[in-house]
């Protein structure tokens, strides 16, 4: 754990060495007066690789729906506060006092992520009470000087939270039902207050960044999966050279169809939109969990692959690792027709394709399984690219 956390913390790290330029492929001109994401966010996104790395772990444990409905209500609370500290963060300047709100709820998250393997035993207490410390936290630096409004950030101070501490008190069913509920509310928030958040303006390019920075961190954990039973096994062999082979070519694949253009997509969406709450809301809280819980649905199917590269992948294992891959691609189409109302049909299919393949994944050796999801999602860039080329946008 001790080398997992530090070789995560140091990729995180240095993927957050932010250009000041745009790319070549950005939609968006940057204003001169864009906000950058701060070094206090960057430090407080640290304890987010190590929430991920317990939720994903969670999720290797038991396959089951019932795993992946128990892992997904957890890490509904964990992603909840990342995402009410990054709008405050871009909503607000940050100042010294708001840097220690920062550390604090960092803290709480922290306390979440060391719960979350126990959250249905023994640490569900303290799993709700971190939840609850961090609501506490965001709502006094949300409504310090002024007062208190009904908002999301209310409703989880009110709401979410106090149900997520009680939750923790009992026993396993009463536990999870309680806990879903909170998660519905904290997400379902936003869009019963909609009216209410209409005026609330967004930094694009900070928004976008923090999102995007959030994609980075969970695919790191793919990586993790992939190094990390190679890197402890006594000997490597040719199959386990493959399928890292094939697995990395996956891992950037993914992150290819994500930042070559959808992120600046995103940006350009939220500059120039009418109503700034719904691409926040659609787009980036409810499109980025959806990217987010592929990902790491993926990275605990790969798992398997790294470790047993010629055996036949159980269908639970291949279900994660097909199903985090389709459900990704398949995201896309969400958040496209989202900001444009047109129809991702590229990415669509790709997901379509990924999971017309998944009966066939528990038939083939596991290199054979993950190489075929590289392929369609290494096409998948090709054929975008191709396109974007003849029509003269590269």
């Amino acid at each position: 754990m001790i080398t997992t956390g530090a070789g995560k913390a140091a990729y995180v790290l240095l993927m957050t060495e932010r250009a000041e330029r745009p790319t070549a492929d950005s939609e968006a001109e940057p204003a001169a007066s864009e906000k950058r994401v701060t070094w206090a966010e960057l430090f407080f996104d640290l304890v987010f690789v190590f929430a991920i790395t317990q939720v994903s772990g969670l999720l290797h444990e038991d396959h089951t729906w019932a795993g992946l409905g128990r892992a997904l209500v957890v890490f509904v609370p964990i992603y909840w506060a990342w995402v009410g500290t990054s709008v405050h963060a871009n909503t607000h300047e940050i100042d010294p006092l708001d840097r220690l709100g920062i550390f604090a709820v960092g803290l709480c998250a922290l306390f979440m992520a060391m719960a979350t393997p126990d959250a249905y035993a023994e640490r569900g207490v303290l799993f709700g009470a971190a939840y609850y410390g961090a609501r506490i936290v965001l709502a006094f630096l949300i409504f310090r000087g002024r007062g208190m409004t009904l908002s999301p950030f209310s409703v989880a101070l009110f709401f979410s939270g106090p149900l997520l501490l009680i939750g923790g008190f009992f026993d396993d069913s009463v536990r999870v039902a309680l806990w879903a509920v909170a998660a519905l509310a904290d997400l379902s928030a936003p869009r019963l207050l909609r009216r209410r958040l209409l005026t609330l303006r967004f930094d694009s390019s900070h928004m976008q960044e923090r999102f995007g920075l959030l994609v980075l961190i969970a695919l790191g954990e793919s990586i993790v999966a992939i190094g990390l039973p190679t890197a402890l096994a006594r000997h490597l062999t040719a199959a386990q050279i493959g399928a890292v082979t094939a697995a990395f070519v996956l891992a950037c694949a993914l992150w290819w169809v994500y930042f070559h253009f959808a992120a600046s997509a995103i940006q350009h969406a939220l500059t120039t939109a009418a109503v700034q709450t719904d691409i926040v809301r659609q787009v980036l809280s409810y499109g980025h969990l959806s990217f987010i819980a592929g990902v790491i649905g993926f990275a605990a199917g790969l798992a398997d692959v790294m470790a047993h590269p010629t055996e036949h992948l159980h269908i639970d294992t291949a279900a994660l690792l097909f199903g985090g891959c389709a459900l990704y691609l398949a995201t896309f189409g969400y958040t496209r027709w989202r900001m444009f109302r047109r129809v991702s049909t590229w990415r669509l299919s790709a997901a379509a394709i990924i999971l017309a393949l998944l009966p066939v994944a528990p038939h083939v050796p596991a290199l054979a399984a993950v190489s075929a999801i590289a392929l369609v999602a290494v096409a998948v860039n090709v054929l975008e690219f191709e396109m974007v080329r003849r029509r003269g946008g590269l």
